[in-house]
């Protein structure tokens, strides 16, 4: 059984920071792609940082709105992705949702449940 658990979610104050962390099971880690999403109320959701291995490193990318302030990272060894979130704002605040995606031998996506940041002013 395919299973993206996040957690590390929460409230926090504007400027502050929070690690999000998404455990992964039931999937080949080192095939996917792994990124993170967030859904504000009445907007769409959109993808924050996604990390991909090219070879034998990694690229990341970023949303332009969060370039600077949030990292995501890997551990391959433990299966899991995190996003290192810093200088936190209010319109940071929404539902991150943890996002597989395969680079090999396929098509298949998965979603975790979500995890809500609250970032109060």
């Amino acid at each position: 059984e395919v299973q993206l658990v996040e957690s590390g979610g929460g409230l926090v104050q504007a400027g502050g920071s929070l690690r999000l962390s998404c455990a992964a099971s039931g999937f080949t880690f080192d095939d996917y792609a792994m990124g993170w999403y967030r859904q504000a109320p009445g907007k769409e959701r959109e993808l924050v940082a996604r990390i991909t291995e090219r070879g034998t490193r990694d690229y990341e990318d970023y949303a332009d709105s969060v370039k600077g302030r949030f990292t995501i990272s890997r551990d391959k060894a433990k299966n899991t992705v995190y996003l290192q979130m810093t200088s936190l704002k209010p319109e940071d605040s929404a539902v991150y949702y943890c996002h597989a995606d395969q680079l090999y031998g396929g098509y298949a996506e998965y979603w975790g449940q979500g995890t809500q940041v609250t970032v109060a002013s």
